[in-house]
């Protein structure tokens, strides 16, 4: 099982969601987080719904939870997901660097 750790910034943009949302995000995120493997991503990468962002100075991968994006990295030697970003679709991809 991965451990998921928060970006200072994730916080933030919390703020703007409402309770609802939050909790839907938090629990699609652990349940993410605790079934995730090699065959489990694999088959979100092939769904569309992990996608692994080009262009970036880091590898990162985009997570889609309804109209929410959640912009992570994973640490494979730590097992961590590092969620860097959460927003909507409009947004999610401005200032990533």
């Amino acid at each position: 099982m991965y451990e998921i750790d928060f970006a200072t910034t994730v916080k933030k943009d919390f703020k703007v969601i409402d309770k609802a949302d939050i909790t839907f995000i938090r629990d699609s995120l652990y349940d993410f987080a605790q079934n995730f493997n090699a065959e489990y991503e694999k088959s979100l990468m092939q769904s569309g719904k992990i996608k692994k962002l080009k262009g970036q100075k880091e590898i990162i991968y985009r997570l889609k939870l309804r109209m929410y994006r959640l912009i992570y990295k994973k640490y494979e030697n730590k097992l961590v997901i590092l969620v860097l970003h959460v927003t909507t679709r409009e947004s999610a991809y401005k200032n990533l660097d």
